[in-house]
């Protein structure tokens, strides 16, 4: 097969088609994994947990590269998929005068183009309000909790034992490491930095001298305020969008996995009736799953 036919084909796309589509389910089944964090632990344990994975996802070298191997496949499988809506039409510009196609193809079958198109606006709007901040802009905050220290002490003029509770804010580094950064000076109850505040780094006494540490991004805040009402005015409305785009994705995967296993040619009267079941089942539980997500994080607000 010649170079042009490999990529110009109406089989060759198909089956480029199946391969980036079952790639991205793979990515779909560990991301979800990874977001399960958010809600399958809480408190304190909880925002550790997903900011170290975030942290994780965007240092580890295996992991970055799976990354951009996941952005090409995301861009082929879409200008793929419409090459191959425009063909098929091309190949019948005129419609047969008895025409019903539900009596050969499943719903979600036919509409594969409009669902991909809806889920590419999901993916565009999801990667501004996270991917974006997270990687480019300076809005994550850092991970911080703050604590309230018991301080002991002695009047230097009577010598009676005094104490005075100090608010400390604590930064938890990529060290594993709760470390100061900032105190409440219980005077004028004004907070005192005492890090590097506009570098993000954490300063550390090793008494051989100060050393920096990263600190890790509050991801998880940030994903927590934005399906919060009292923190986000538009929360409902991001929800509502959420779970609708989940809906769709479950549409999209209902027909998507089972026809990949056939555009590459694993098609047999015995295997078949099986993936299809896998994956009207891998349909319906990630999508239900991911829109999970963000409701019971709206909900505990």
């Amino acid at each position: 097969m010649s170079k042009s036919a490999l990529l110009s084909s109406s089989i060759a796309k198909k089956y480029w088609m199946a391969l980036t589509g079952l790639f991205l389910c793979t990515f779909l089944v560990g991301h979800l994994l990874g977001n399960l964090q958010l809600v399958l632990k809480t408190g304190e344990e909880g925002r550790r947990a997903f900011n170290e994975y975030a942290y994780f996802m965007g240092h580890n070298i295996f992991i970055k590269i799976l990354s951009y191997v996941t952005y090409i496949s995301i861009i082929f499988h879409a200008v793929d998929g419409f090459m191959l809506t425009f063909q098929n039409k091309k190949a019948r510009p005129v419609a047969y005068a008895y025409n019903k196609p539900s009596a050969n193809s499943s719903t979600p079958a036919r509409y594969m183009a409009v669902l991909g198109t809806l889920i590419l606006v999901f993916i565009a709007t999801h990667m501004a309000n996270f991917w974006w901040k997270m990687k480019v802009t300076e809005e994550i905050p850092l991970h911080l909790v703050q604590k309230d220290i018991v301080q002991q002490g002695q009047n230097p003029m009577t010598g009676e034992q005094t104490q005075q509770t100090v608010k400390v804010t604590f930064a938890l580094t990529t060290k594993g490491e709760y470390l100061p950064y900032a105190y409440t000076d219980p005077q004028n109850n004004q907070e005192v930095s005492v890090v590097d505040v506009k570098e993000k780094t954490i300063l550390i006494d090793k008494n051989s001298g100060m050393q920096r540490a990263e600190g890790y991004k509050d991801l998880h805040t940030v994903v927590m305020d934005f399906f919060n009402p009292e923190k986000n005015t538009m929360a409902i409305a991001y929800l509502i969008f959420y779970v609708l785009s989940m809906a769709v994705l479950g549409f999209h995967l209902w027909h998507g996995f089972a026809s990949a296993f056939q555009s590459m040619g694993v098609n047999h009267k015995k295997y078949t009736p099986v993936i299809q079941l896998v994956g009207k089942g891998f349909a319906i539980i990630v999508s239900l799953l991911f829109a999970l997500i963000p409701l019971m994080i709206f909900m505990n607000n």
